[in-house]
């Protein structure tokens, strides 16, 4: 595990500002239940930093509510817990957000990943080494080499995309991002029961 997981690597332009609409927020809160009780949302007590997020398409197009920086290690989230991103610039590493928290660590691969379908309503991002082990290379994956919240990440998401198997699955695993999974679906309970399935595949 590298010493820098759940760290903000783009340039985030966060403005305070009100909660999200609490009926999107109590709708992320639903199914990042079942993820925090499966250990898939949680906390790195060694690192002192929390892991998995969630996000769901909200407001103006290409806008989305995503849990916020550091919140994994809470057992429930309310909507002073999630920002807003309203706008990203993946060439220019830059991610502009409000909220009452800065969005998390991920928000420029979730926007990347909204990025490429109207079509994707939700993504989740978890955490687990063995699914992470069992999947490695078996599911469409990034490359070794490229770290997280990058735009070499956003880039790679794009590249699976293209390949078709991740299009057609859902689902991706992080090479570079040790323990990463990621899922995408029409909505938030598609995209969390896809991970919440991997166990039994």
């Amino acid at each position: 595990m590298t010493i820098d997981e759940g760290y903000i690597k783009y340039d985030s332009r966060w403005t305070r500002g009100p909660a999200p609409d609490a009926a999107i927020v109590a709708c992320i809160e639903r199914w990042r239940q079942p993820l925090y009780a499966a250990g898939l949302v949680g906390h790195y007590p060694d690192l002192g930093v929390g892991f998995g997020n969630l996000s769901v398409r909200a407001g103006e197009p290409g806008q989305f509510v995503i849990t916020g920086t550091q919140t994994g290690h809470l057992e429930t989230t309310q909507a002073e817990h999630y920002a807003l991103v309203t706008r990203a610039d993946i060439a220019a590493n830059t991610v502009w957000s409000t909220g009452p928290v800065n969005a998390s660590s991920e928000a420029m691969t979730h926007a990347a990943i909204y990025a490429l379908s109207p079509g994707i309503g939700a993504v989740v991002h978890v955490h687990s080494k063995p699914l992470w082990r069992r999947y490695l290379d078996v599911l469409p994956t990034t490359r070794a080499n490229v770290p997280y919240g990058t735009p070499a990440m956003a880039d790679e998401f794009t590249r699976l995309w293209s390949e078709g198997r991740f299009r057609m699955d859902g689902l991706a695993v992080m090479a570079g991002h040790e323990e990463g999974i990621v899922s995408i679906g029409t909505d938030i309970g598609e995209a969390a029961e896809q991970v919440l399935a991997l166990d039994g595949r």
